[in-house]
């Protein structure tokens, strides 16, 4: 081994010699004064390649995840749709083209924003590939009085959004927040300055915002949107005549029903305004549609309590109620309102005095028709919260139960409450509610109602309904004849 080293070492030695001694090192001297030249022409041609190799190379990584994108040619309402012509390989060969949409929800309790991904085969309808899902606290009304604060959840929302989205798409993809019950509950200029703030920071992001990009969605098409995202998840909206399923939303300003009426009947008996056209795939849909404003939970509870929206109790007086438990004194906030409320003293029978003050508070304020008997329903929201609470549904995966089950559960719950309060004290306030409100809809205690969260593990909310029905028009557009 050491024998191997020393000539190894010799070696280099008698390199290294050469290279100082040799007869190049002469010649290097003889030409010192053209070398320079000659480096140049050699260096800068190969550089130029080397540089040109690297920018197509960057090129063709960065417009990878760009498969089949859309680009839009204007910012404004009524921006048409079209589609870029580059295509990474294996792309072309199925031709499905790939968009994306984000949405705001911005409720009573909270603000969420959905960002969607999808997919459309050939002269197929599109399909949901991925979502992204992410919520803050409080809602929007909550900065009815500061303003500028409501800035800081948007733009932490929007960064959500610029993660998850490739960078080619960003342009391409609309943008937009849609206000529910609480900013409907707030006065007109409060509501108004919280939208326009909103749109300052949508304008600064890189989404596509049109004029159009905020407002306070009316109730009718808050239940048709939702009814839509039911419908795509469940796959109705595929086969053109077949069977649809109806829809059941109870938030906490407002609750909303929705379905495709198949009888004559319904639509004939129908109210003013309880009457929707819905034009989704080339297909116009007459949906029966609408929302109740101020019978959402949270807005019910304080109806049953006998305030009154947005103002406090009249020189601080305690709501006093027979749905609360005979031994309850306690505060609840509200809408940035905080009650002093407490149980009605000496209750013989809690439900039945609890279902009469439920029954005042919904008398004549909601429309019943016979067809919801014969439609299959999704029920969500505060729905499934409800039914989750007191077992009638798995907590995770959801499941069916039948009406008059809500009626069970509150019958139990008030009798429990008479003599040892629960650990939410409205739970027999709320299950009456939701008995009665589903009762007065029309639903027999016999009607198989399905809860759910998730369908595919999609959310079921409204915000899948509303983009993609904002979407299809925005296809519409660049197809006026389709």
């Amino acid at each position: 081994m050491k024998k191997g080293i020393h000539c190894e070492t010799s070696r280099k030695t008698s390199y290294i010699y050469q290279l100082r001694h040799g007869p190049w090192q002469t010649r290097m001297r003889k030409i010192s004064n053209h070398g320079s030249l000659r480096v140049a022409k050699v260096v800068y041609p190969l550089g130029l390649c080397v540089g040109l190799f690297i920018y197509v190379a960057y090129i063709k990584w960065h417009r990878a995840p760009a498969t089949q994108a859309f680009s839009i040619t204007g910012v404004a309402p009524g921006a048409r749709w079209s589609q870029q012509a580059h295509s990474p390989p294996g792309t072309a060969a199925h031709g499905h083209k790939v968009f994306y949409g984000i949405m705001f929800d911005a409720g009573s309790t909270g603000t969420r924003v959905h960002i969607f991904q999808f997919a459309q085969p050939p002269r197929e309808t599109p399909t949901l590939t991925h979502e992204t899902f992410k919520a803050l606290k409080p809602g929007l009304s909550a900065y009815a009085d500061d303003v500028e604060k409501s800035a800081q959840g948007i733009q932490e929302l929007l960064d959500v959004a610029k993660q998850d989205i490739p960078f080619d798409f960003w342009k391409a993809t609309p943008l937009v927040l849609k206000a529910t019950a609480g900013l409907r509950l707030l006065p007109g200029e409060k509501a108004q300055k919280l939208l326009q703030k909103v749109k300052e920071v949508f304008k600064a992001s890189p989404f596509l915002v049109g004029d159009d990009c905020v407002s306070i969605m009316n109730g009718t098409d808050e239940g048709v949107s939702a009814w839509i995202t039911i419908n795509f998840l469940t796959g109705s909206l595929k086969t053109p005549g077949g069977s649809s399923v109806g829809m059941l939303d109870l938030g906490g300003g407002s609750t909303q029903i929705a379905f495709l009426p198949r009888v004559e009947g319904t639509l004939q008996a129908s109210p003013p305004g309880y009457l929707t056209a819905l034009r989704m795939f080339n297909r116009t849909y007459k949906l029966y549609s609408y929302s109740y404003l101020g019978l959402g939970l949270m807005s019910a509870r304080l109806a049953i309590l006998g305030g009154v929206e947005g103002q406090p109790a009249k020189d601080g007086k305690e709501l006093v109620s027979p749905c609360l438990s005979p031994s309850f004194k306690g505060e609840w906030e509200h809408a940035e309102v905080t009650y002093r409320i407490s149980g009605q003293k000496a209750v013989a029978n809690l439900h039945e005095l609890c279902a009469t003050r439920v029954s005042e508070v919904l008398q004549n304020r909601v429309h019943r028709t016979e067809e919801v008997k014969h439609v299959d329903f999704y029920a969500f929201s505060y729905y499934y919260d409800l039914a989750a609470s007191v077992g009638l549904i798995d907590a995770e995966k959801g499941g069916s139960l039948v009406v008059g089950d809500f009626e069970i559960a509150a019958k139990y719950v008030c009798r429990t409450l008479e003599t040892q309060p629960q650990s939410s004290p409205f739970a027999c306030m709320d299950l009456t509610y939701v008995t009665l409100l589903l009762q007065e809809f029309g639903f027999p205690r016999g009607k198989v109602l399905k809860l759910t969260r998730k369908i595919d593990n999609v959310e079921t909310s409204w915000a899948l309904g509303a983009i993609f029905h904002y979407i299809d028009s925005l296809n519409r557009q660049k197809s006026p004849a389709s």
